[in-house]
């Protein structure tokens, strides 16, 4: 949610903070703004709506101002207005602050700022920032010092960037909410997500949380909270700069369907190996700790969720381990049986994901094991967890996930896999014939992919639809769910997903003629529970499409064949041609699949 540039350098900031507000428009937002530092005074712009609205409308245009901070914003305090828009300045003019984030505690702030003379402008928490700023300074006459008091007094989550006429260079602060600063040659960048800078650099620093820094064109200096200066790391993220690109497809969401096959090739590369144990170097987990595991918990939001529920049927065929999914936002709240035998693993494609880094630290307090998954080099969740497994599906630009999802469910059957050649408690022979298994899942999405038109005209037969219901069994069910998810994220179609044997349960009573059915059948063992289902809803006046990849025929509704695998991995086949359909829908009612309403692709506030 919301998004944050920042330039300072040697080139025009402008176009550099525009282009980078562009790259992260699939954040999330309603609203945007721009300060520059030129002739000694801060010139601000913002507009409602649109990066383009800014752009258009903006008298900043011809400035040749060096530095400068820019923001999206997605309303949390306040209605989407330009009053509301970031950035925010304190009552004397003197500083200018962008925030991503909620400050808990900003309703306190503003009676005791307001106590003290200080007047408002906006709605939202953020303008209490620069105006406890303007209290400190006017204290301390020293900006690190009024800085550090100010983040110290804040509440919750904050990604802060401070431009001034006192000051040469940008100041940051870190807590909860994503931040990286990029270097270039005789100049540096900062922003929220990495694809806003990429084109200008690869190396980046991360700050931990609590963290400030001072940055110039030409210098970076690191602070703790205690204001001592500190070494960070410097990384280099190796994405190629196309990859932020839709490169000739018509949207980021068909490109990453398409770039699928790639991401599990990529995630798997080094991991699996043929007639080979497997290769985990980013954890050290030995057979002594594996055996006295109790249970496993997988915890998540959204999409990433339904691939640990994937991931539990892998793990629990494979270790004999009892696991257990649950949503990231509500584990700090349910009663949890948590200690030194528990191991837990947290999935966040942008690893930012509050709820779960939430739900992770609480685990580590117990004394769990932790483990997180993400996409993101030296997200938060990667610096909180005591290891770090990366997929390697790239960066997904589109709100609506896939490319990620897959690269999940990839990363955690095959350490599934790996924690059995541990754990000696399957045969050798079976593993060796899931790893190929899972080695080739990447052709046949290919082969899939390739019938990418068909589903243009089941989108055309359902794209009206006001219902829509998906069922199965097992990881169908899961697959379901997700299926449910996509078609509700980009084609703001009400839809829900039931295991198959629970329609008789209650929600066969909203069937009626024309209701839209998706049936996922990948396990020969329920093929004729789920279709006796199916006819279920068909009596009664329902279309169905079924996704399979059981040999079945049936002209009472549309069947989508799907290559064979093991039915552990087959839900990363299943997925494919309804994602697919969700896309092919949305584009039906044309409506922007890249881009939600009301989504952010970033959820970084709880």
């Amino acid at each position: 949610m919301c998004g944050i540039v920042g330039y300072t350098g040697k080139q025009k900031a402008y176009p550099i903070l525009i282009n980078g507000l562009k790259a992260l428009e699939y954040r999330g937002y309603d609203s945007a703004g721009i300060a520059l530092f030129e002739s000694g005074k801060l010139k601000i712009s913002k507009e409602k709506g649109r990066v383009k609205n800014l752009d258009d409308n903006s008298d900043l245009k011809s400035s040749n101002s060096s530095i400068g901070i820019a923001h999206t914003r997605w309303a949390t305090h306040g209605v989407p207005s330009s009053d509301n828009a970031h950035p925010h300045l304190d009552n004397s003019g003197n500083f200018a602050v962008v925030h991503n984030g909620i400050i808990e505690n900003y309703l306190e702030l503003k009676e005791f700022l307001s106590k003290n003379g200080y007047k408002f402008k906006s709605e939202t928490d953020t303008e209490v920032i620069p105006n406890l700023i303007h209290y400190y300074y006017e204290k301390e006459k020293d900006f690190l010092q009024a800085f550090n008091r100010t983040i110290k007094d804040l509440k919750g989550s904050y990604a802060i960037l401070v431009l001034s006429p006192l000051f040469d260079g940008i100041y940051v602060a870190k807590m909860n909410s994503p931040l990286v600063i990029g270097e270039g040659e005789d100049e540096n960048f900062i922003a929220s997500d990495i694809p806003a800078v990429l084109e200008y650099t690869k190396n980046f620093y991360f700050l931990n949380d609590g963290d400030l820094a001072y940055i110039t064109n030409n210098s970076l200096v690191f602070y703790n909270n205690d204001l001592k200066e500190v070494n960070i790391p410097k990384k280099v993220i190796d994405w190629d700069k196309n990859a932020a690109d839709k490169n000739g497809y018509e949207d980021f969401m068909l490109k990453e369907i398409f770039e699928q096959p790639r991401a599990i090739n990529e995630t798997l590369a080094g991991r699996i190996i043929l007639e080979d144990k497997c290769n985990f170097l980013d954890i050290n987990i030995d057979s002594k700790y594996l055996k006295n595991v109790n249970k496993i918990y997988i915890v998540a939001c959204g999409t990433a969720m339904h691939a640990g529920r994937v991931g539990k049927t892998v793990l629990e065929e494979l270790t004999d381990i009892v696991t257990i999914v649950d949503v990231a936002s509500e584990f700090r709240y349910n009663y949890q049986v948590i200690d030194k035998n528990t191991l837990c693993i947290f999935i966040s494609q942008s690893g930012e994901t509050a709820d779960t880094i939430a739900a992770l630290k609480l685990a580590k307090k117990n004394g769990a094991k932790t483990i997180a998954i993400s996409n993101v080099i030296g997200s938060s969740i990667t610096r909180e967890a005591d290891y770090t497994i990366y997929t390697h599906a790239g960066p997904e630009i589109a709100v609506a996930s896939t490319k990620a999802y897959v690269s999940q469910i990839s990363t955690i059957s095959a350490l599934a896999i790996y924690f059995a050649e541990i754990l000696q408690v399957k045969d050798i022979t079976y593993l060796e014939k899931l790893k190929k298994e899972l080695l080739d899942i990447p052709e046949k999405i290919d082969d899939i992919l390739k019938n990418s038109e068909n589903y243009k005209k089941i989108a055309k037969d359902i794209h009206n639809v006001k219902n829509c219901f998906y069922i199965g069994r097992g990881n169908d069910y899961t697959t379901a769910m997700e299926g449910s998810l996509k078609l509700k994220e980009i084609a703001y179609i009400h839809s829900e997903a039931y295991p198959a044997g629970e329609l008789k349960h209650g929600p066969i009573a909203l069937i009626e003629d024309g209701t839209s059915v998706i049936g996922i059948i990948t396990n020969k063992k329920i093929l004729e529970k789920t279709i006796s289902n199916l006819q279920e809803v068909i009596t009664r006046g329902a279309k169905v499409v079924l996704v399979t990849d059981c040999n079945y025929e049936n002209n009472d509704m549309i069947i989508i064949n799907i290559p064979k695998t093991n039915y552990l991995f087959a839900p990363i086949l299943a997925i494919v041609p309804l994602q697919l359909i969700a896309y092919y829908v949305a584009k039906e009612k044309n409506l922007d699949v890249d881009k939600p309403r009301n989504l952010a692709k970033s959820v970084t506030v709880e």
